[in-house]
C-alpha cells in the first residue's frame, strides 16, 4: 500500500475549500498552512488567464525531512503517509530545511514541526482526507497508488502528470494533471505589486517577521534585474514544463514566452535559521581548531610547548564548546527538549550524530586535562589523537547536516566539507596567534602564522570556487548572486573577501612580528563569523514553492 495525491488542474476552480478544510480539520493556526492555493496569472486582459495550484506535503517515497530529523519526530508509515509526533519535536528546523516542496512549518502555537499528514486518523478510520472529501469538484483525488483498481492508479494509468523537483530524489507522490509550469517552478512568477499576501502576516520563526517581506524584495531584484525568469530557469524547466495550455481553444505555446505572475500564495516563512546557526558555527569552529592546531603543535613542533599554552587550549576550547552548545540550544524552539538528541537519537540524521560528536569531543578534552594533571603522559597522548580526530569531526560535520537539508540547493556543494575545515583550522591558528601574541611566545607566534597563512589560502579557494564554479542547479546560481547582490555584495567582499582572508594574508606576510598580527587574529575571527552568517542566511531567501 502506497498512499498519494493528484490534483486535476482541469477541475479547479482556485475556491479554497480544501485550505479551509484542512485548517478545520486540525485546529491549524493563521498565518501558515498545511495545504494552500498558490495563483499564477499569464498573459493581457482580454487574452489571459488564471491558473490554481494546490501546494501540500508531498507524501515523498525517499522523505528527506525524515532523514534529517534528529530525534524520529517525523516518520514514515508502511503505507507511505510521512506523519510526524509533536511530542518529539524539539523544533531544530532542520524538517524545514531539508523539504524541497515548503511543505513543513514550525506551529506558532506549539514551537513544533507540522504539516500535512494525509489525515492519517481519518485513513485509519475508513474516511477520505478532508481536503478531498469537501473539494466541490473532485478535483483532488487520493488512494493507494499500488492498487491498480483504485481512481488515483487509473487516473495515473490515462493521464500525463506533472510532479514537483523529481530531481531532488525524493520520490514525490503528489502528481498533477495539466500541471502550470510557472507555479512549479518558485522563481518563474514573480508577486505583482498588489500580491494578496503582503497583509498577511509575515510568517512563523525566529525572524520570520522582518525576513519575509525582505525575501519577497529579493525575490523580485532577482527577477526584474534579468527579466521575467532568470537565466538558467530557461534551461533547467523547459524539458519539465515547455510548453502548457495557453487558452481554452487548446493552442500550445512556449511557457517561457509568457509573462506569468504570481498573485496569491501562503506566506513566506522568512528566515528559519537566524543568527544562532551562523554563530554556533563560529563557535564549534573556534573550539575545534584550537584543539586541533595546539594538539598538532605539541606532538609536531621542533620547539617545546609550554604546559600555560596547553591549559589555555583545553580550557578555551572548552568554553567554546559550552557556547556552541548554548547557541545551538537556543536557536530550538523547545529548548527543555534538547536532550531528546542524546536521549531519543535517530542516528541516521547528522544533528543527532553532531550531539555524539560534541560529547566525544568534551570528553577527549577532558581526559587530557586529567592526564595533565596526573603527569601521565600515555593518557594525555590518547587524548591527543582521539581529541584531534573528534575536533575534525566536529569541524565538519555540519556541512553533511546542511547536505541533508535538500531544500536548500547551495548548501549541496561538495565543497561544503573542506571549506568548513579551513575555516575551523582558520579559526584555531587566529586564536593560537592571539595567545602567542599576549604571552609573548616567539615559537606559537611563527607556528600559528604559517597555519593561517594555509588555511586562508585553502578558505579563498573553497569559498570563490563555491560561488563562481559551474552551479547544477537555478537555485545555487541564484543564491551565489544574492551572496554578491544589493543585500550581501558589499559586506561580503569588504569584510570576508578582503577583511577577513586578503588583507590578514597580506599583514601576515608583510608585518613580521609587529602589533598589526593582533588585528590579523581579529579580523580573521571576524570574517569567518560573517562567512557563515551570508552562507546560511542568503540561500533561506530563495522560494521554493
Amino acid at each position: 500500500m502506497k498512499y498519494g495525491f493528484i490534483i486535476d488542474n482541469r477541475k479547479c476552480i482556485g475556491c479554497h475549500a480544501c485550505t479551509v478544510a484542512c485548517k478545520a480539520e486540525h485546529e491549524v493556526p493563521i498565518g501558515v498552512n498545511r495545504t494552500w492555493v498558490k495563483y499564477i496569472e499569464k498573459g493581457t486582459f482580454p487574452d489571459s488567464r488564471r491558473y490554481f495550484t494546490v501546494m501540500r506535503c508531498n507524501h515523498c517515497d525517499n522523505p528527506p525531512c525524515v532523514e534529517i530529523c534528529p530525534v524520529g519526530a517525523l516518520f514514515q508509515r508502511d503505507d507511505g503517509i510521512v506523519d510526524f509526533n509533536n511530542q518529539r519535536c524539539i523544533g531544530c528546523k532542520s524538517c524545514t530545511m531539508a523539504c524541497p516542496y515548503d511543505s513543513i512549518y514550525i506551529d506558532p502555537d506549539t514551537g513544533t514541526a507540522a504539516k500535512c499528514n494525509y489525515c492519517a486518523p481519518r485513513v485509519d478510520n475508513g474516511l477520505l482526507p478532508a481536503c478531498v472529501n469537501v473539494c466541490p469538484e473532485q478535483a483532488i483525488i487520493s488512494g493507494d497508488l499500488d492498487n491498480p483498481q483504485t481512481e488515483i492508479s487509473r487516473l495515473l494509468g490515462r493521464n500525463q502528470v506533472t510532479a514537483r523537483k523529481v530531481e531532488k530524489g525524493t520520490v514525490p507522490k503528489l502528481f498533477y494533471i495539466n500541471g502550470e509550469g510557472s507555479a512549479m517552478v518558485p522563481m518563474a512568477a514573480p508577486p505583482t505589486n498588489n500580491y494578496q499576501q503582503f497583509e498577511q502576516a509575515a510568517g512563523v520563526g525566529h525572524y520570520a517577521f522582518k525576513a519575509a517581506k525582505r525575501a519577497i524584495d529579493i525575490e523580485s531584484e532577482i527577477i526584474s534585474s534579468r527579466g521575467n525568469i532568470p537565466t538558467g530557469y530557461q534551461e533547467e524547466n523547459k524539458s519539465k514544463y515547455g510548453v502548457t495550455l495557453a487558452d481554452g481553444g487548446g493552442s500550445r505555446v512556449d511557457l517561457m514566452a509568457q509573462k506569468a505572475t504570481r498573485t496569491h500564495d501562503a506566506p513566506s516563512k522568512g528566515i528559519l535559521w537566524g543568527w544562532e546557526l551562523p554563530a554556533y558555527l563560529w563557535s564549534k569552529a573556534v573550539a575545534a581548531g584550537l584543539f586541533i592546531v595546539s594538539s598538532m603543535t605539541a606532538i609536531f613542533s621542533p620547539y617545546s610547548v609550554t604546559d600555560q599554552f596547553l591549559w589555555f587550549s583545553a580550557i578555551t576550547s572548552l568554553i567554546f564548546l559550552v557556547l556552541t552548545v548554548l547557541f545551538l540550544v537556543k536557536d530550538l524552539d523547545k529548548p527543555m527538549r534538547f536532550f531528546y538528541v542524546l536521549l531519543r537519537p535517530q542516528y541516521g540524521s547528522w544533528l543527532a550524530r553532531g550531539g555524539l560528536i560534541m560529547t566525544a569531543f568534551g570528553f577527549f578534552v577532558m581526559v587530557w586535562i586529567i592526564g595533565q594533571l596526573s603527569g601521565i603522559d600515555a593518557i594525555k597522548n590518547i587524548a591527543y589523537i582521539a581529541g584531534t580526530a573528534s575536533a575534525v569531526f566536529l569541524g565538519v560535520y555540519t556541512a553533511f547536516l546542511l547536505g541533508q537539508a535538500k531544500g536548500i540547493d547551495f548548501w549541496q556543494s561538495p565543497l561544503m566539507p573542506y571549506h568548513m575545515l579551513a575555516h575551523t583550522i582558520m579559526a584555531g591558528a587566529a586564536t593560537v596567534l592571539l595567545y602567542g601574541l599576549v604571552s609573548y611566545d616567539m615559537n606559537i607566534i611563527e607556528i600559528s602564522k604559517k597555519v593561517l597563512m594555509g588555511a586562508i589560502v585553502a578558505n579563498l579557494v573553497f569559498t570563490l570556487s563555491e560561488i563562481f564554479s559551474a552551479h547544477s542547479t537555478a537555485d545555487q546560481m541564484l543564491a551565489a548572486k544574492i551572496i554578491f547582490g544589493k543585500k550581501y555584495g558589499n559586506i561580503f567582499i569588504s569584510l570576508v573577501l578582503m577583511g577577513g582572508n586578503l588583507l590578514p594574508l597580506w599583514l601576515l606576510v608583510k608585518a613580521g612580528f609587529g602589533l598589526l598580527l593582533i588585528p590579523v587574529a581579529l579580523l580573521v575571527l571576524l570574517g569567518i563569523w560573517v562567512s557563515d552568517h551570508i552562507w546560511i542566511r542568503a540561500p533561506q531567501l530563495i522560494a521554493r514553492s
